[in-house]
């Protein structure tokens, strides 16, 4: 008879422990899910501030032509043969090439190696010629001047086919573009997803 009465605080003692633990559990198993919650905000944000400053950084002046606008591009980047008309001279782009090989400290011997790069081509919208436009680059590599060529074909695809913005697409030729090859070839070119969910390797 002692010992039940001796029991019940034990067991009530018992009890309230493990409400204890259980309200613990909870307690810890919210704050994991706020820090996930929090970690997948901040993923979010740096990727909406990584396109920004990429947009913003495509949508410098001195790197584009003003006369290409989204709500032109029928009449000028999709039409057939559009970069040949605006295209200077050859011997002119020679020029410019030279110079930054020269700057660069480059040979002349070697200067067959380099393409003469526009940071956002003519059919993006880039200016045929201005010197904040003009770039060198390998010919090969993963970050070489062939794989830049095959991006631009596919994003000017999506921007005439009217499934990415001009915007959108300048920017991910004018920031690290070498990153946004690898899975572009498999993601849809839609605004929500043609830039965010390109492969990051440039494999």
């Amino acid at each position: 008879m002692n010992a039940g009465k001796v029991n019940a605080p034990v067991q009530a003692h018992g009890s309230d422990r493990i409400v204890s633990i259980v309200r613990d559990v909870h307690r810890v198993a919210g704050r994991a899910r706020a820090i996930r919650v929090r970690g997948v905000a901040l993923v979010v944000m740096s990727a909406g501030l990584y396109l920004h400053a990429a947009s913003a950084f495509a949508q410098d002046a001195s790197m584009l032509d003003e006369r290409v606008t989204q709500q032109n591009i029928a009449a000028t980047i999709c039409r057939p043969g559009y970069a040949d008309t605006v295209s200077p001279p050859f011997d002119d782009m020679m020029e410019h090439k030279d110079r930054l090989l020269a700057e660069r400290g480059i040979d002349s011997e070697h200067g067959t190696r380099y393409a003469l790069d526009r940071r956002v081509p003519i059919v993006l919208g880039g200016s045929p010629d201005a010197p904040d436009n003009l770039d060198l680059l390998p010919w090969g590599g993963h970050k070489g001047e062939r794989r830049k060529e095959l991006l631009t074909a596919k994003l000017k695809r999506c921007v005439c086919e009217g499934r990415m913005s001009l915007g959108d697409a300048q920017a991910a030729i004018a920031g690290n573009w070498s990153a946004h090859y690898a899975g572009f070839g498999s993601a849809p070119c839609s605004d929500e997803r043609g830039v965010a969910s390109i492969g990051s390797d440039g494999s």
